[in-house]
């Protein structure tokens, strides 16, 4: 027998998703252009340490970060800020992904750099409140996600523009249990959604002649949102004639990117949110394990960086995490610099710690006492950015593939 009552309810349910959606589209519409950087006073950066081994590997890029900034720090250019309170601890006694005071202090600064958080499963010791990622995109409107994978000696150098506002995980909370035998969840596509995150792809393929953008959907089934996203794409590529573009589905693009003959060819892929978190952890495992990955997750007003991979509590109950492998939270710090216009000091950063992990491994992470301290490994990184020689030497290590 249908429950009348049940449909009710998701209907007003759904009609308030609705509403959410359409005044979202409004301020998309009336948004703000491009902070400069280089018109700010002072660019403020904060470092929420977040859960887990958040706060060690954090610390660890923090230590990086100051020394890289050592003269625009002294000379008030450049203020770092600790932001506290980003724990699940917190954020569960407030029942909110991101605590108001935690929010406001966020919101005071212009870019953060970020530790995982624990986002909580069902099972999970923790209620099932919102992922702190997810809010944090959504209240700083940090609609892109990229991610660079760059492994030389197998012709991988790949960069990934994953949309982070939209798609299945912008709802992923305000699903409905209609009744008790009917779940629905909900996937949200925006023409001016897709076209942000679309255009930043081509613009960033076609600054840095890149004659290669792959769009990833699967259009074929998911023919509404998907089917968006593509015919966007479609329109944003006539105005980058001068790049290429084809278009992808997200199970095969899974298998080509571990097909040796065809992986090469990708150089910009664009996807909606679910396939973008997806693939790039595929990437990043090629790349040599998500602990090695950093992300940049940008909007117009606002930047935040962070690892890719989880919070590991079993690393801290285990009395492990001053040995948690601070590689991903290193990239973030480099991409973070790039970002606020320090590309000098950002290219070398990437190259010190690219000759760390991929080629000298003089300091070996192990995640165990047998291997190096997350601060020993940050220490060995920047007096790897100190030699000298550190251009010659990376030089050298580029193989072709």
């Amino acid at each position: 027998m249908v429950d009348v009552k049940a449909i009710e309810r998701a209907k007003e349910h759904f009609g308030r998703i609705l509403e959410e959606q359409l005044r979202r589209v409004e301020e998309m519409r009336s948004a703000q252009d491009w902070i400069d950087y280089g018109r700010l006073k002072v660019i403020k950066i904060g470092v929420c340490g977040g859960d887990g081994i958040g706060p060690y590997i954090s610390e660890s890029s923090r230590t990086v970060l100051e020394a890289m900034l050592e003269d625009e720090i002294k000379s008030g250019k450049v203020e770092i800020r600790t932001i506290e309170g980003l724990t699940i601890e917190n954020r569960v006694k407030v029942m909110k992904a991101i605590p108001d005071d935690v929010l406001k202090e966020i919101k005071d600064c212009h870019v953060i750099l970020k530790g995982p958080t624990t986002t909580p499963k069902k099972g999970d010791p923790w209620p099932n409140i919102e992922s702190a990622n997810v809010a944090m995109r959504r209240e700083l409107d940090l609609f892109a996600n990229v991610r660079p994978v760059k492994v030389p000696e197998i012709g991988v150098d790949w960069m990934f523009f994953r949309e982070n506002t939209e798609g299945s995980y912008v709802l992923g909370s305000k699903g409905v249990n209609v009744t008790d035998d009917l779940g629905i969840d909900f996937c949200v596509a925006t023409t001016q959604g897709s076209e942000r995150i679309l255009r930043l792809g081509f613009d960033y393929a076609a600054k840095n002649g890149i004659n290669k953008v792959s769009v990833v959907t699967k259009a074929n089934v998911v023919k509404t949102t998907d089917g968006k996203f593509l015919s966007v794409a479609e329109q944003v590529a006539k105005d980058y004639p001068q790049v290429k573009w084809d278009d992808w589905f997200i199970d095969i693009m899974t298998a080509k990117l571990i097909d040796p003959y065809r992986r090469k060819e990708f150089r910009v892929i664009v996807l909606p949110n679910l396939y973008g978190d997806i693939l790039t952890d595929e990437a990043a495992q090629i790349q040599g394990g998500v602990g090695t990955a950093g992300s940049a997750n940008i909007g117009k007003r606002y930047a935040m960086f962070e690892a890719i991979h989880g919070s590991a509590p079993r690393m801290v109950d285990e009395g492990r995490a001053q040995y948690a492998d601070p590689s991903s939270m290193i990239k973030a710090a480099a991409m973070l610099l790039n970002h606020i216009g320090f590309t000098d000091k950002a290219r070398r950063l990437e190259m010190a710690l690219e000759v760390c992990t991929q080629y000298e491994k003089a300091k070996v992470m192990t995640g165990r006492s047998n291997g190096a301290t997350g601060q020993e490994f940050a220490q060995y990184v920047l007096d790897t950015v100190n030699d000298p020689g550190l251009e010659r030497k990376w030089q050298g290590y580029q193989r072709p593939a």
